[in-house]
């Protein structure tokens, strides 16, 4: 059966570099895969810049920053069709953090509604190093305007913690009792916790750690960098 996954949250909070470690492991796994790309105001990390990669592996991306497929703003919501009328594996939105980007969702109603029953998936990734995620009543604020917008409702949580290029094992350790207090509140699980293999590894030895507020691990291998970071490598060679 399909699976439809939607990754909403902050900007900053790291949903497109999940989206692409989730459609990487699942084309390693033999499964049909595409990504969908609805962020259009993050001009720092996108994924139209890994276009060769997510070929190679057999990934359909749809993006209207690629030119390179003949997408462009006008054609693009046939192009997003595509997800519902043809026989994927699994599908992922990558959504932007802002409500432009949760409206741009919301075009595509009626086509989640007619999902069956357990295909569809909307994951809130949380990073409380972000502004607007650094309490759980920030979290569920943010929640409830993105739910809004898209006209989706929130499944899981992904705790998604960490500082960058200057991420520990301490961030998730940090965000932990953050997103566990979110669930509490809201009813909705923890159903990821994310992290570089290092970091997250060391994270999950912690003591006292409750399975249902970890969720999955997943590890992140780091494909995403900053768009002036490549321009900056090139000038030192």
């Amino acid at each position: 059966m399909k699976k439809v996954v939607i990754l909403i949250g902050n900007y900053g909070s790291g949903k497109t570099e999940i989206a692409l470690n989730m459609a990487l492991k699942a084309a390693a796994e033999g499964k049909r895969t595409q990504v969908i790309d609805l962020d259009r105001i993050n001009d720092y990390f996108r994924m139209s810049d890994h276009v060769k990669l997510l070929d190679e592996k057999k990934i359909r991306l749809v993006s209207p920053t690629f030119a390179g497929a003949g997408i462009t703003q006008t054609n693009m919501p046939a192009a997003v069709g595509s997800a519902f009328a043809q026989d994927w594996d699994l599908v992922i939105f990558d959504v932007g953090g802002d409500p432009a980007g949760a409206l741009s969702l919301a075009r595509y109603h009626m086509d989640f509604a007619a999902l069956a029953p357990g295909q569809l998936e909307v994951y809130d990734i949380v990073n409380i190093r972000r502004p607007m995620s650094e309490t759980p009543e920030k979290i569920l604020k943010l929640k409830t305007d993105m739910e809004g917008f898209a006209r989706q409702t929130v499944t899981g949580f992904v705790n998604n913690s960490n500082l960058q290029d200057w991420a520990s094992a301490q961030d998730l350790r940090d965000g932990y009792p953050v997103v566990k207090a979110a669930s509490e509140l809201s009813g909705i699980p923890v159903v990821y916790t994310t992290g570089r293999p290092q970091f997250l590894e060391e994270f999950l030895r912690d003591e006292g750690l409750e399975t249902r507020y970890v969720g999955t691990p997943l590890p992140l291998e780091t494909y995403m960098r900053r768009s002036w970071d490549g321009f900056d490598i090139a000038a030192r060679a």
